[in-house]
């Protein structure tokens, strides 16, 4: 995937115009042909599939149906939406500071039943202290060169946490060990952090899961993800936010999702490996 925006959204545009020329060729229909059965002038067609102009759900649903391809539709759909939005950078997003897009995360975990979340780097924002989120949070925005609204984004990445215990919320998370080892923050933050998930393992609303630096993989480290309710997933690069709405893509996912579930301990075992790391703190 390209570093740009632009271009990978461009790029999504160009795949999701090839989808549409392989329905229309598997269907055996020329340009002019599908054009007529949409109704619409044969130069649109020849547009969308050059990717110079976006088509519409309706267009889609029109072009599926053309090539007898109803059942294709709601994917394509879903892609077409998804490429302006599917991939931000985070320099773009954080070019005001982060507190805004930590407002955002509250919105999408405001209105999410069930967020199943995966890390290998550090715990998800609605676990993180006060104390680790100021560290965490000082070294992005010094490693980004963006705006620094610290204190606020914290502020913002903290009230997160009460979905936790409102009720009427769920999160399985799966934490990889090393997430437990890592000093991102210094030694009396990550104890602080550390000790913090003690505390929430127990809540009606957490199921939470260690994978074992000695679990036999399945599934290989990835990067962080979290799937919403199965309707979107926001997936976490070193440079972007890649959101997930593809239904295909999501499958793949949640498919990972269940595969990293099975090596994880929980419980006492679980706990285990958390106090080892806290005592391992000195």
């Amino acid at each position: 995937m390209s570093a740009s925006p632009s271009s990978s959204a461009q790029a999504a545009r160009e795949a999701l115009a090839v989808r549409l020329s392989h329905l229309r060729k598997d269907a055996s229909l020329s340009g002019k042909d599908l054009s007529a059965r949409c109704g619409w002038h044969p130069a649109k067609t020849t547009r969308i599939q050059k990717a110079d102009a976006p088509p519409s759900d309706a267009d889609i649903r029109a072009w599926c149906a053309a090539c007898g391809a109803d059942d294709q539709a709601d994917d394509l759909i879903a892609t077409a939406r998804a490429v302006d939005s599917m991939y931000l950078e985070w320099r773009r997003l954080h070019k005001d500071g982060m507190r805004k897009v930590q407002q955002n995360w509250n919105t999408l975990h405001k209105r999410t039943r069930v967020c199943r979340v995966y890390v290998s780097n550090v715990p998800p924002g609605f676990f993180q202290t006060p104390a680790f989120a100021t560290a965490l949070m000082e070294q992005i925005t010094r490693f980004q060169g963006t705006p620094n609204d610290v204190t606020e984004a914290v502020a913002a990445r903290i009230a997160r946490s009460r979905f936790l215990y409102e009720g009427g919320h769920r999160y399985v998370v799966l934490l990889e060990e090393s997430v437990l080892r890592f000093r991102t923050a210094d030694p009396e933050a990550m104890r602080g952090q550390l000790r913090h998930l003690l505390a929430v393992m127990p809540l009606a609303s957490v199921s939470l899961g260690i994978i074992p630096f000695t679990a036999q993989r399945t599934v290989w480290p990835l990067e962080a993800f979290y799937l919403h309710d199965d309707t979107v997933a926001v997936v976490e690069t070193l440079t972007a936010e890649i959101k997930v709405t593809q239904p295909r893509e999501l499958a793949d996912y949640a498919k990972a999702f269940a595969g990293l579930t099975e090596m994880a301990v929980y419980g006492d075992a679980a706990r285990d490996r958390i106090t080892a790391a806290i005592d391992a703190l000195g």
